[in-house]
């Protein structure tokens, strides 16, 4: 029973106890709970073992026996008794965009609706409208939502796939005889979503390999099992494909399997006018048939007058005519972060305290972050109002003083409202040294209102980055509708910074929207949205975005030293 799978469940059980109308502070607790899980940085069942399971924030006695229980049966008593009460399809709806537990307990009880399909088809025949707050809009909404769900469907966002894809390398790397073993597909070049996991491997053994990974304890079920290559389907939903390969030729099935394909079709056209021919196989002379390069990429981009090609940057959108000039950018990598510039703490929605996520900070070998917590407008997360902030801004710099190579920032995550204005005021922001204006309401304006409303609030002088810019959720909600060139040029004109959101959910600012920024001159951020110290490691998903955006050291303000850091701030 891993993390995320007992996160699954407690959260789960909070969505149940919300289609009930159950005490929002004990449905809280079990969502906090399933964070705080999820974020782990161990194996949950070492800390059962260890007996330290309370010592997570916002897990006592009650939920500590309840984890344990779910790690031993793989459920626990009182959400087996919940799911009798209600209906799995109910629970499902849950999963559509803007659909929530009250909405979903009031389609079930008014209408006997217990299915997307069955809500999908009340929808299009209008039989919703009529019912309390749902307008024939809503019913509008609801089917955009199934469709975006089914869009999703079979996709897994990076920041799950991608630690899965980890877990089993690291199982078959133990394995006797495995020489080499590496994540290709659209793992390997980080996209933000994933159909598949495709895995390649050398062994002299290869049945001992397929033997372990049909045997490992994430599978569900075989789809295949063969003597080189076997297919199974995970427990979270997402096939993996094993292929043990020949060493010789391990280069050219390791470029030919991450792909894209329109990458690697303009490398055949490229090799066809050299008369060669390039396969999973290896590159061949046409005319004699003999094998020239394969064992490793970077030969057969050799082959081809080409420099090596970093994973991130194959989806010929221009990075082969890049190769060829010398043009190649000099990708950013996770080294280069000095610092995370977006950080939670206790003090609004965060699981630690400032002291321990500056130890963690100081740990990875940052020199500075910003604690920026919610501000008092989204309630919810007990938002920070000014006198908070003072408050705050006197345990930070009690803090600084016994630090010493590193700097906590004061700032805040200051709420857009729905008009553009901030919810604090300018005398507050200017006293601090990082200000994040992020959207956290009113996600459906048209157009020309979202712009308005996000052109203003980068307007304001003391906005230094616009947090999560799109507002998108993978999988659960659509970007915002906006003129995204003309925030651009708000943004540049301001001299504010766009933030590429490293939080596994979100990936916001996307590749797309983080090149045109680039493009258009625009600074960058990376930062984590960190609400649990494990959460620092997401950087490295920020980081590939940043990557499959043609992004530089140079394009990013927290890849500078403090010193150049707040003059930039400053400015």
């Amino acid at each position: 029973m891993d993390n995320r799978e007992v996160a699954r469940i407690l959260n789960a059980m909070a969505d149940m106890l919300e289609i009930k109308g159950d005490n929002p502070f004990r449905i809280r607790a079990y969502r906090r709970a399933a964070q705080n899980i999820e974020g782990l940085a161990e194996d949950v069942e070492s800390l059962i073992a260890r007996e330290t399971l309370e010592e997570i924030p916002g897990i006592g006695k009650d939920l500590a026996a309840k984890i344990h229980e779910i790690a031993t049966t793989g459920t626990f008593q009182e959400y087996e008794k919940l799911k009798a009460q209600v209906p799995s399809g109910v629970v499902e709806l849950l999963t559509i965009p803007g659909v929530g537990p009250k909405t979903a307990q009031l389609f079930y009880k008014r209408k006997g609706i217990d299915s997307v399909a069955r809500l999908e088809a009340a929808a299009r025949a209008g039989e919703l409208r009529g019912l309390p707050g749902i307008k024939a809009k809503t019913e509008e909404n609801i089917l955009r939502g199934i469709e975006m769900l089914k869009r999703a469907s079979g996709r897994m966002p990076l920041g799950l796939a991608l630690p899965l894809a980890q877990e089993i390398t690291t199982r078959l790397r133990q394995v006797k005889g495995v020489t080499r073993i590496e994540c290709a597909g659209s793992v390997r070049r980080m996209k933000e979503t994933v159909g598949d996991i495709d895995i390649l491997a050398v062994s002299a053994a290869p049945g001992k390999v397929m033997d372990a990974f049909i045997a490992l304890p994430l599978v569900r079920e075989v789809l295949a099992h063969g003597e080189t290559k076997s297919s199974v389907m995970t427990r979270q939903g997402i096939q993996v494909d094993v292929l043990v390969v020949d060493p010789k030729a391990f280069g050219a099935a390791w470029l030919y399997f991450t792909g894209s394909k329109a990458h690697n079709i303009h490398l055949r056209d490229m090799a066809k006018k050299k008369g060669l021919k390039i396969s999973e196989y290896g590159v061949f002379a046409e005319r004699t048939g003999k094998r020239i390069a394969g064992k490793e990429e970077e030969e057969i981009y050799g082959t081809l007058g080409l420099p090596y090609i970093a994973p991130e940057l194959r989806e010929d959108t221009g990075e082969i005519e890049a190769a060829l000039t010398g043009q190649l950018p000099d990708l950013i990598t996770a080294d280069d972060i000095r610092g995370d510039l977006h950080v939670h703490s206790t003090w609004s929605d965060g699981a630690h305290t400032i002291k321990e996520v500056v130890e963690a900070a100081r740990r990875r070998g940052y020199r500075y972050i910003a604690i920026t917590d919610h501000s008092k407008g989204l309630g919810i997360v007990r938002g920070l109002a000014a006198e908070d902030l003072t408050r705050q801004r006197e345990e930070i710099d009690r803090l600084n003083q016994g630090l010493r190579d590193f700097r906590i920032l004061a700032g805040i995550e200051v709420n857009i409202r729905a008009d553009g204005t901030l919810d604090l005021p300018d005398g507050v922001l200017a006293k601090l040294d990082c200000v994040i204006a992020s959207v956290h309401s009113a996600f459906r304006q048209d157009q020309q209102t979202m712009t308005e409303r996000i052109v203003r609030a980068v307007g304001n002088p003391h906005v230094h980055v616009l947090g999560h810019p799109t507002g998108r959720l993978l999988g659960e909600r659509e970007p915002y509708d906006l003129d995204f060139d003309r925030l651009l040029e708000a943004a540049r004109a301001n001299g504010v910074a766009m933030e590429i959101n490293a939080s596994p959910y979100r990936l916001d600012l996307n590749d797309a929207h983080a090149r045109l920024a680039k493009e258009a001159g625009v600074p960058l951020v990376i930062n984590t949205d960190t609400h649990t110290l494990a959460e620092f490691d997401h950087i490295h998903l920020g980081v590939a975005t940043a990557r499959r955006a043609w992004i530089e050291k140079k394009d990013v303000l927290n890849t500078l030293p403090l010193k150049q850091l707040l003059k930039r701030l400053a400015r």
